[in-house]
Protein backbone atom coordinates (compact mmCIF):
# COMPACT_ATOMS: atom_id res chain seq x y z
CA UNK A 1 0.00 0.00 0.00
CA UNK A 2 1.45 3.36 -1.09
CA UNK A 3 2.22 5.93 1.58
CA UNK A 4 0.46 9.30 1.25
CA UNK A 5 3.30 11.82 0.94
CA UNK A 6 1.11 14.88 0.45
CA UNK A 7 1.35 17.81 2.83
CA UNK A 8 -1.57 18.65 5.10
CA UNK A 9 -2.13 21.77 3.00
CA UNK A 10 -2.43 19.66 -0.15
CA UNK A 11 -4.99 17.46 1.63
CA UNK A 12 -6.87 20.57 2.78
CA UNK A 13 -7.05 22.01 -0.74
CA UNK A 14 -8.34 18.65 -1.98
CA UNK A 15 -11.17 18.78 0.55
CA UNK A 16 -9.85 15.82 2.52
CA UNK A 17 -9.28 15.20 6.20
CA UNK A 18 -6.18 17.04 7.39
CA UNK A 19 -4.43 18.41 10.45
CA UNK A 20 -4.89 22.19 10.46
CA UNK A 21 -2.20 22.75 13.09
CA UNK A 22 0.90 21.96 11.08
CA UNK A 23 3.54 24.73 10.84
CA UNK A 24 2.67 25.48 7.20
CA UNK A 25 -1.06 26.00 7.80
CA UNK A 26 -0.47 27.85 11.07
CA UNK A 27 1.83 30.21 9.18
CA UNK A 28 -0.71 30.68 6.37
CA UNK A 29 -3.38 31.67 8.89
CA UNK A 30 -0.95 33.99 10.67
CA UNK A 31 -0.14 35.80 7.41
CA UNK A 32 -3.86 36.06 6.70
CA UNK A 33 -4.58 37.55 10.12
CA UNK A 34 -1.93 40.22 9.68
CA UNK A 35 -3.48 41.31 6.39
CA UNK A 36 -6.98 41.25 7.86
CA UNK A 37 -5.79 43.37 10.78
CA UNK A 38 -4.42 45.93 8.32
CA UNK A 39 -7.65 45.77 6.26
CA UNK A 40 -9.95 46.26 9.25
CA UNK A 41 -7.77 49.07 10.64
CA UNK A 42 -8.13 51.31 7.59
CA UNK A 43 -9.97 54.60 7.83
CA UNK A 44 -13.36 55.01 6.08
CA UNK A 45 -11.76 57.17 3.38
CA UNK A 46 -9.02 54.63 2.55
CA UNK A 47 -10.95 52.61 -0.03
CA UNK A 48 -7.93 52.24 -2.33
CA UNK A 49 -5.78 50.92 0.53
CA UNK A 50 -8.44 48.33 1.43
CA UNK A 51 -8.69 47.31 -2.21
CA UNK A 52 -4.91 46.84 -2.37
CA UNK A 53 -4.85 44.69 0.78
CA UNK A 54 -7.75 42.48 -0.26
CA UNK A 55 -6.10 41.79 -3.62
CA UNK A 56 -3.01 40.54 -1.78
CA UNK A 57 -5.19 38.38 0.43
CA UNK A 58 -7.69 36.79 -1.98
CA UNK A 59 -7.14 34.30 -4.76
CA UNK A 60 -9.14 36.69 -6.96
CA UNK A 61 -10.91 40.00 -6.36
CA UNK A 62 -12.90 41.47 -9.23
CA UNK A 63 -13.04 45.10 -10.26
CA UNK A 64 -15.54 47.51 -8.67
CA UNK A 65 -16.17 45.20 -5.70
CA UNK A 66 -16.37 46.22 -2.04
CA UNK A 67 -16.10 44.37 1.27
CA UNK A 68 -17.00 46.47 4.29
CA UNK A 69 -15.02 46.28 7.52
CA UNK A 70 -14.88 44.38 9.77
CA UNK A 71 -14.22 41.19 7.83
CA UNK A 72 -12.62 37.87 8.81
CA UNK A 73 -11.41 34.75 7.02
CA UNK A 74 -9.03 31.83 7.59
CA UNK A 75 -6.63 31.85 4.64
CA UNK A 76 -7.84 34.35 2.05
CA UNK A 77 -6.19 32.63 -0.91
CA UNK A 78 -9.16 30.27 -1.17
CA UNK A 79 -11.63 33.11 -1.83
CA UNK A 80 -12.47 33.97 -5.45
CA UNK A 81 -14.57 37.15 -5.60
CA UNK A 82 -16.27 38.43 -8.75
CA UNK A 83 -16.84 41.89 -10.17
CA UNK A 84 -19.33 44.49 -8.91
CA UNK A 85 -20.03 42.47 -5.77
CA UNK A 86 -20.63 43.88 -2.30
CA UNK A 87 -20.43 42.48 1.24
CA UNK A 88 -21.82 44.45 4.16
CA UNK A 89 -20.38 44.55 7.71
CA UNK A 90 -19.18 41.46 9.59
CA UNK A 91 -18.71 38.98 6.75
CA UNK A 92 -16.99 35.78 7.96
CA UNK A 93 -15.58 33.39 5.35
CA UNK A 94 -14.02 30.15 6.61
CA UNK A 95 -12.13 29.28 3.43
CA UNK A 96 -10.62 25.88 4.24
CA UNK A 97 -11.93 25.00 0.77
CA UNK A 98 -12.58 27.47 -2.06
CA UNK A 99 -15.37 30.02 -1.76
CA UNK A 100 -16.55 31.33 -5.13
CA UNK A 101 -18.59 34.56 -5.23
CA UNK A 102 -19.93 35.62 -8.61
CA UNK A 103 -20.55 39.01 -10.22
CA UNK A 104 -23.19 41.49 -8.97
CA UNK A 105 -23.59 39.64 -5.67
CA UNK A 106 -25.00 41.43 -2.61
CA UNK A 107 -24.28 40.06 0.87
CA UNK A 108 -26.10 41.58 3.84
CA UNK A 109 -24.48 42.19 7.24
CA UNK A 110 -23.38 39.25 9.38
CA UNK A 111 -23.36 36.72 6.54
CA UNK A 112 -21.30 33.61 7.31
CA UNK A 113 -19.75 31.40 4.62
CA UNK A 114 -18.53 28.16 6.24
CA UNK A 115 -16.52 26.12 3.74
CA UNK A 116 -14.85 24.41 6.72
CA UNK A 117 -16.43 21.51 8.58
CA UNK A 118 -15.61 18.68 10.99
CA UNK A 119 -16.20 14.92 10.90
CA UNK A 120 -19.43 13.61 12.38
CA UNK A 121 -17.50 10.56 13.57
CA UNK A 122 -16.51 11.30 17.19
CA UNK A 123 -13.24 9.37 16.98
CA UNK A 124 -12.10 11.38 13.95
CA UNK A 125 -12.86 14.61 15.81
CA UNK A 126 -10.75 13.34 18.73
CA UNK A 127 -7.98 12.63 16.22
CA UNK A 128 -7.89 16.40 15.52
CA UNK A 129 -8.66 16.35 11.80
CA UNK A 130 -11.04 18.50 9.78
CA UNK A 131 -11.96 19.05 6.15
CA UNK A 132 -13.94 21.34 3.88
CA UNK A 133 -16.24 21.54 0.87
CA UNK A 134 -16.43 24.42 -1.64
CA UNK A 135 -19.15 27.06 -1.50
CA UNK A 136 -20.35 28.50 -4.80
CA UNK A 137 -22.48 31.66 -5.09
CA UNK A 138 -23.65 32.48 -8.60
CA UNK A 139 -24.05 35.82 -10.36
CA UNK A 140 -26.60 38.45 -9.27
CA UNK A 141 -27.39 36.68 -5.98
CA UNK A 142 -28.71 38.59 -2.95
CA UNK A 143 -28.10 36.99 0.44
CA UNK A 144 -29.94 38.60 3.35
CA UNK A 145 -28.31 39.57 6.61
CA UNK A 146 -27.51 36.92 9.17
CA UNK A 147 -27.56 34.07 6.66
CA UNK A 148 -25.28 31.05 7.11
CA UNK A 149 -24.09 29.07 4.08
CA UNK A 150 -22.55 25.73 5.03
CA UNK A 151 -19.80 23.69 3.38
CA UNK A 152 -20.65 22.25 -0.02
CA UNK A 153 -23.68 24.46 -0.78
CA UNK A 154 -24.22 26.15 -4.15
CA UNK A 155 -26.60 29.09 -4.76
CA UNK A 156 -27.66 29.55 -8.37
CA UNK A 157 -27.70 32.74 -10.44
CA UNK A 158 -30.23 35.51 -9.67
CA UNK A 159 -31.54 33.86 -6.50
CA UNK A 160 -32.47 35.60 -3.24
CA UNK A 161 -31.81 34.10 0.20
CA UNK A 162 -33.98 35.51 2.99
CA UNK A 163 -32.37 37.08 6.04
CA UNK A 164 -31.46 34.65 8.79
CA UNK A 165 -31.58 31.58 6.57
CA UNK A 166 -29.32 28.54 6.93
CA UNK A 167 -28.35 27.15 3.53
CA UNK A 168 -27.53 23.47 4.03
CA UNK A 169 -28.07 22.21 0.47
CA UNK A 170 -27.97 23.57 -3.08
CA UNK A 171 -30.40 26.35 -4.02
CA UNK A 172 -31.28 26.54 -7.74
CA UNK A 173 -31.10 29.62 -9.94
CA UNK A 174 -33.93 32.17 -10.17
CA UNK A 175 -35.70 31.51 -6.87
CA UNK A 176 -36.42 33.08 -3.49
CA UNK A 177 -35.47 30.72 -0.65
CA UNK A 178 -35.81 31.26 3.10
CA UNK A 179 -35.66 29.49 6.43
CA UNK A 180 -33.70 26.94 8.44
CA UNK A 181 -33.14 24.77 6.53
CA UNK A 182 -33.41 27.14 3.57
CA UNK A 183 -36.18 26.14 1.14
CA UNK A 184 -37.54 27.57 -2.11
CA UNK A 185 -40.75 29.59 -1.69
CA UNK A 186 -40.93 31.46 -5.02
CA UNK A 187 -39.65 31.24 -8.59
CA UNK A 188 -38.27 34.30 -10.40
CA UNK A 189 -37.86 35.33 -14.02
CA UNK A 190 -34.33 35.72 -15.37
CA UNK A 191 -33.15 39.30 -16.06
CA UNK A 192 -33.66 40.47 -19.64
CA UNK A 193 -31.50 43.62 -19.60
CA UNK A 194 -27.81 44.31 -19.01
CA UNK A 195 -26.77 45.83 -15.65
CA UNK A 196 -27.20 49.57 -15.24
CA UNK A 197 -23.87 51.28 -15.99
CA UNK A 198 -24.52 53.93 -13.32
CA UNK A 199 -24.62 51.25 -10.62
CA UNK A 200 -21.36 49.75 -11.89
CA UNK A 201 -19.58 53.09 -11.67
CA UNK A 202 -20.84 54.25 -8.28
CA UNK A 203 -20.45 51.20 -6.03
CA UNK A 204 -16.70 51.65 -5.56
CA UNK A 205 -16.75 55.46 -5.82
CA UNK A 206 -19.07 55.66 -2.80
CA UNK A 207 -16.25 54.17 -0.74
CA UNK A 208 -13.80 56.96 -1.55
Amino acid sequence: MATDTRTEKEKMLAGELHNAFTPQLLNDRAVCRELIYDFNSTRPTEAEKRDEIIRKLFGQFGSNSVIETPFKCDYGYNIYWGENSFANFNLIALDTCPIYVGNYVLLGPDVKLYAATHPTDPQERLDGVEYGKPIRIGNNVWIGGGTIVVAGATIGDNSVIGAGSVVVKDIPANVVAVGNPCKVIKHLKEPTRAPNQFQQLTMFNLQK
